[in-house]
């Protein structure tokens, strides 16, 4: 078999066969099935609700996962879910987290959606989706998921079935004690039928009961943005995801492997690189807690977990990184080989500061959500190179496009453009399901325009060099906000840095960044604000407005929510020059807008001060009015 150390090693993988004639499994049933046949009794997935390294733990085998996955998939289909209806979720992780996951592929169309949205949110994705089935978690104290969804489900007209998931197995208690603790304050009403998952999906036979034709279909809506705005659904292929499993396999994983993945998994890294990854290899995969990361305990006791498993890859991403290295390695961690990094870019730093600490080095890779994720990584047996996510999967084909007046052409090597990509998990011309999102998303027809902008190298290294949207205009000027925020990178004190565009009347856009400290360390704004007058070189990068705050605004998987901190700058700024002029206005809120953007929303109108108003707001791009 072909190793994975340079470009030419993956043309040689590419040479193979091409991807249509690869023997790797049709259907999601058929994908799964192979796995239970080849490696029936090994461990496939593992779960704690709570963090520590001797604490319970339930483990799935292969055989009994693809069990379950049956008669879950026997149950949706009970239930009126057929090839292109929608089953959603909104699960923290846990064992029946996979089983819906994949349930729902077999079934129909799986939808997981972020617990942490708020009701008109979800509302929103369930009925964009057409979702006719929901699972979720059955009410309990100090969680107000159950009542969140009740809410969302309420606004979903289309919803006939609620199932809910009981964590109560998972604790260590006694049966008594566990219904005494769980038993709800507060009654959940649903308008919609309730089952419970566990006795519903129990009942169903462990053979599968329908037809499973081995044709391509959308078999996934995965939502993409963080925990406000407005979302978009991306749709997936089964092809798609299975090919994010063949890559890991083929190129990273074995059956021998123990993989820890505190990511959530209503998110493609979690999704798809690591659990179909798991199924492509037989390998085993541990969701330490519903939350993962956000999970009590789960940073002071990551080190130990990696040793009570035996893990050998860690799932993370830079936030995770950068908080656990303000933790000491107190655990044997011989059997770690390498520790994966995605979501977002990856200081220079942080990777030299981790490999001394663990002496494991970082692989970087890069996905999106939009082309049902994996496009590079860096070879684990080959050149690491800081900075790039690495090399191009085997049918993956990445191109650098600029527009030249003309239209789009290709950059030249190390030339900064929009990478463009084509692999099986781009739909071209469907990536959305709102079919007016697509429009203008591909180059040539089929190549997926990400918004990212990068260059390749001489290599054939794939390196991320900004967003085309995050991009700060300053007077026409484009400045990367990764000059601003790798330089803080450096600072002892810094543990982030985001950096953004505030509004500015003269310049369009000004440089402002927010940062957040490490964990009892101690730095002021004149201190920073020197230190980035010595270490950034493009003099027009250099912010104007330097803010600490306790902790930067991020997503469920680490990424920095940088339209919240857009939020924050537009609101402080508007304030500023209203206050400057003498006027009473203010801001109430910036909200998103589909339409317009970020816009700022002023408290009550104030008559005798509209003109003036109009005038001081009138110089910014920035749009704004009156909350009534």
């Amino acid at each position: 078999m072909v190793g994975f150390r340079t470009r030419a090693d993956l043309a040689a993988i590419e040479a193979e066969a091409p991807w249509e004639a690869l023997d790797v499994g049709h259907t999601m049933h058929d994908f799964l099935s192979r796995t239970a046949r080849a490696h029936g009794g090994r461990p496939a997935v593992t779960f704690q609700l709570t963090s520590g390294a001797k604490d319970k733990a339930l483990t799935l085998t292969w055989a009994a996962l693809l069990d379950r996955v049956s008669q879950a998939a026997n149950l949706f289909r009970s239930l009126g879910v057929g090839p292109g209806d929608t089953v959603a979720y909104v699960l923290p992780n846990a064992l029946e987290t996979v089983v819906t996951l994949l349930g729902g592929a077999v079934a129909g169309i799986v939808a997981p959606i972020n617990p942490l949205l708020e009701p008109l949110q979800m509302a929103a994705i369930l009925r964009e989706t057409r979702a006719k089935v929901v699972v979720t978690l059955k009410p309990f104290p100090r969680s107000d998921l159950a009542q969140r969804v009740a809410e969302a489900v309420a606004e979903a007209p289309g919803v006939e079935t609620v199932l809910q998931v009981d964590l109560a197995p998972y604790l260590p208690f006694p049966k008594s004690l566990v219904v005494r603790l769980l038993r709800p304050r507060h009654h959940v009403a649903h308008k919609a039928r309730v089952l419970d998952f566990t006795a519903a999906v129990g009942s169903q036979s462990k053979a599968l009961a329908f037809a499973d034709p081995p044709e391509d279909r959308v078999a996934a809506y995965f939502h993409t943005g963080g925990t406000t705005g407005l979302p978009k659904v991306a749709q997936h292929r089964i092809s798609g995801m299975i090919y994010n499993g063949w890559a890991g396999h083929r190129l990273l994983f074995r059956e021998t492997d123990v993989v820890l993945c505190p990511l959530p998994l209503f998110h493609v890294f979690a999704a798809y690189p690591t659990l179909m990854s798991m199924i492509a290899s037989g390998g085993h995969v541990v969701f330490p807690t519903p939350q993962g990361y956000r999970g009590e305990g789960v940073f002071d006791n990551l080190w130990k977990l990696v040793e009570r498993y035996g893990v050998t890859y860690l799932i993370a991403v830079p936030t995770a990184l950068s908080a656990l290295m303000q933790r000491p390695v107190d655990a044997r961690i011989t059997s770690l080989r390498g520790t994966f990094s995605g979501s977002s870019p990856l200081p220079a730093e942080l990777f030299n500061r981790y490999e001394r600490a663990t002496g494991v080095q970082i692989i970087e890779g890069y996905g999106l959500t939009e082309c049902t994720c994996l496009v590079a990584v860096n070879p684990p047996d080959g050149i690491k190179k800081i900075g790039s996510v690495g090399l191009p999967f085997p049918h993956t084909k990445v191109r650098i496009l600029t527009s030249d007046g003309q239209g789009l052409r290709d950059c030249a090597t190390d030339e900064i453009g929009e990478i463009c990509v084509f692999n099986p998990g781009v739909i071209p011309g469907g990536t959305y399901v709102e079919a007016d999102r697509n429009k203008t998303l591909f180059a040539e027809g089929i190549y997926l325009r990400t918004g990212d902008l990068g260059r390749l190298d001489g290599d054939g290294y794939l390196f991320i060099t900004g967003r085309a949207k995050d991009l700060i205009i300053r007077g026409g000027h484009n400045l990367d906000p990764a000059l601003i925020e790798e330089a803080l990178a450096g600072h002892p004190a810094v543990a982030m840095a985001g950096a953004i565009g505030q509004p500015d009347a003269h310049a369009g856009e000004v440089p402002c960044v927010y940062v957040e400290l490490v964990a009892g360390a101690e730095a002021t704004v004149d201190e920073l604000a020197a230190y980035c007058r010595d270490h950034i070189t493009e003099r027009a990068a250099i912010p104007k407005h330097i803010e600490i705050l306790p902790a930067l605004p991020k997503t469920a998987v680490g990424k920095i929510l940088k339209p919240e901190l857009r939020k924050k700058a537009i609101a402080r700024v508007f304030d500023a020059v209203l206050a400057e002029a003498g006027l009473a206005a203010r801001v109430a809120e910036v909200v998103d807008d589909r339409k317009r953007g970020l816009m700022a929303r002023l408290g009550h109108r104030l008559p005798a001060q509209e003109i003036a108003v109009s005038e001081v707001l009138g110089a910014f791009a920035t749009p704004w009015e009156w909350a009534e």
